[in-house]
């Protein structure tokens, strides 16, 4: 295999890999919070507040967005144009790894406003989800924005 194919695949490989580590970073600190506030919740003998899983799966997005990347950026590989992959190895690598920190550090962010979001919220007696969402919905623009840009720079 030449190093030109090699790099590309590596890189787009890096998109989904680092998007799904951030995604995991962003789920993992929501659902930390979520959690606690639902221990909070049922001490007190109250139900348990379903808006925590909405905050929790937010982002979760970002991998998608990896994994389209990804495949996009591989098809012309998968259908036979490996010219395609090893003239511009170099390209989709810089594509595939700023992907992959662009979605990681969004799904990350995202995460972390989940976690204050839930912990707002439990004690703003559940107060509050609209805005939140929107606040996290502002974090998942520049996971959505790097994901369209750095599509549309994929040779064709």
């Amino acid at each position: 295999m030449n190093t030109a194919i090699f790099l590309g695949q590596m890189g787009l490989g890096l998109a989904l890999g680092l998007a799904a580590i951030g995604s995991s970073l962003g789920i993992g600190a929501a659902g930390r919070a979520a959690a606690g506030a639902w221990a909070k919740e049922a001490k007190a003998g109250k139900p348990l507040n379903f808006s925590y899983i909405i905050l929790t799966g937010m982002p979760l997005s970002q991998t998608i967005y990896a994994f389209v990347l990804m495949f996009v950026g591989l098809k012309a590989g998968i259908v036979g144009e490996a010219a395609i992959t090893a003239t511009h190895g170099g390209t989709l690598f810089g594509i595939g790894l700023a992907a992959g920190l662009c979605e990681l550090f969004s799904a990350w962010m995202q995460g972390l406003i989940g976690a204050s979001a839930c912990r707002a919220m439990s004690e703003g007696e559940g107060k509050g989800l609209v805005n939140m969402i929107i606040a996290m919905g502002i974090v998942e623009t520049v996971g959505l924005f790097g994901f369209v840009f750095l599509l549309l720079m994929i040779p064709k």
